[in-house]
């Protein structure tokens, strides 16, 4: 019979540090007249290693909720929410202001504290699902990295 998330409260202080951690990355910036942005958006100026950098923070929240039980339905709601930062975040610039608005970890610690505030009777996600789900976006944060090198490239041609 599967698993499911045993009761945790939204004090938890798992929970508290991944609200932390999505804070500092997406909303710890405050811009007068803008809005908020997080050190997630800074890092991925730097092309290549501030997508990588962004997306293994990302996983690591993603394995934090799978320790408070968390169903395979919202982790892989949690990975959508990565994936599409990755894939967009790599688009040199661009990647950035995506990044800035779309608050990937934020809206996973949105996700993580509903369910958790309301958890459902769905099995608890498996050790295997998400190394499944990391090796995913690793290729595909592969893929992103590999697409901006030649798009990079291919400006550099054009412009010398």
């Amino acid at each position: 019979m599967p698993r499911s998330a045993p009761a945790v409260r939204t004090e938890d202080p798992e929970l508290q540090h991944i609200r932390r951690l999505a804070y500092l990355l997406d909303d710890s910036i405050p811009v007068p007249g803008i809005g908020r942005f997080g050190v997630d958006a800074l890092i991925d100026l730097i092309p290549g290693v501030g997508d990588a950098a962004g997306s293994v923070i990302s996983l690591y929240i993603m394995g934090r909720a799978m320790r408070l039980g968390v169903p395979r339905s919202l982790l892989l709601r949690m990975a959508a929410n990565v994936g599409i930062d990755t894939v967009v975040g790599a688009i040199p610039f661009i990647g950035a202001l995506f990044d800035a608005g779309w608050k990937a970890n934020s809206r996973n610690a949105r996700l993580l504290t509903r369910y958790l505030e309301n958890p459902t009777g769905e099995a608890r996600a498996s050790k295997g699902f998400l190394v499944l789900l990391i090796v995913v976006l690793l290729l595909l944060l592969g893929g992103a990295i590999t697409l901006t090198v030649f798009l990079l490239g291919g400006l550099m041609q054009r412009l010398w």
